[in-house]
């Protein structure tokens, strides 16, 4: 964990549109990036791109937890899949050191057909190296995902509260190195929360970098040390969360006035 580093160095990430077949699929990427604010470059009068990220510059070490804040289509989760790994820039680069963990849906691989215990192990070999199969660790999730006798049948008998458990119980057993999050993980049923708080937080001290992508003040500025503000894929403000929602607020309160 100690080398654990991302260093962005101005990347910028255009997203192509395509003519042909995908005319009108074209339209309506189009229609998305005027109302929320893509950049969108034209090549030739033909092609169409929309530029998602411009010249972003960050370099994040061990201990920092960064908030990314925006409003919807200010470039959040496209930065968080370059930071991950997913996305290459189409300009800049981005050094990525130590074991990066992207959750962006914590019910991907699971199979409701199958027990609780079967869809730890499904799990497992998805994450692969992220999360090693052991019975203690099996265990672990059963007793804190609360499922009792239910492990032993199959996930569509299960309620909600109970299937969320389950997803939230096997993400957060992971010990990445650096933890790329999507607006948080959910954890089910309201009397499960501080239990799951608990095992989240016991979770980011184990990282030693946290990415958040998150529209939640509260939660910015409870998890987190750093944060960014995008705005029209440019990163406008970086401070600590105080300092990046309080520019935040205030761009939104000017926007209204006009």
């Amino acid at each position: 964990m100690g080398e654990s580093r991302i260093t962005a160095k101005n990347v910028s990430v255009d997203l192509p549109v395509y003519d042909g077949s995908t005319r009108s699929f074209k339209k309506m990427v189009i229609g998305q990036a005027s109302r929320v604010g893509g950049v969108i470059r034209h090549k030739g009068g033909r092609s169409t791109s929309v530029r998602a990220l411009s010249n972003i510059d960050l370099e994040l070490g061990v201990g920092d937890k960064l908030a990314i804040v925006g409003h919807n289509g200010a470039g959040k989760s496209t930065l968080l899949r370059v930071l991950a790994g997913i996305f290459e820039p189409t300009e800049g680069t981005v050094q990525i050191s130590g074991q990066v963990l992207p959750i962006f849906d914590i019910s991907l691989g699971m199979d409701f057909e199958s027990s609780g215990y079967e869809n730890i192990y499904l799990r497992t070999l998805y994450l692969g190296e992220h999360l090693r199969y052991s019975e203690q660790m099996v265990k672990e999730i059963i007793e804190f995902a609360e499922l009792g006798e239910f492990a032993n049948l199959p996930v569509r008998t299960y309620s909600t509260g109970m299937v969320a458990r389950l997803q939230f119980a096997i993400t957060t057993a992971m010990r990445p190195d650096i933890l790329i999050m999507d607006e948080g993980i959910g954890a089910g049923d309201a009397a499960f929360f501080e239990k799951a708080q608990r095992r989240l937080e016991s979770m980011l001290e184990h990282s030693g970098i946290m990415v958040l992508a998150t529209h939640s003040e509260a939660m910015s500025k409870d998890m987190c040390n750093r944060a960014i503000l995008l705005e029209h894929g440019h990163i406008v403000r970086h401070g600590t969360p105080d300092e990046v929602w309080a520019e935040y607020f205030g761009r939104v309160h000017a926007n209204a006035a006009e």
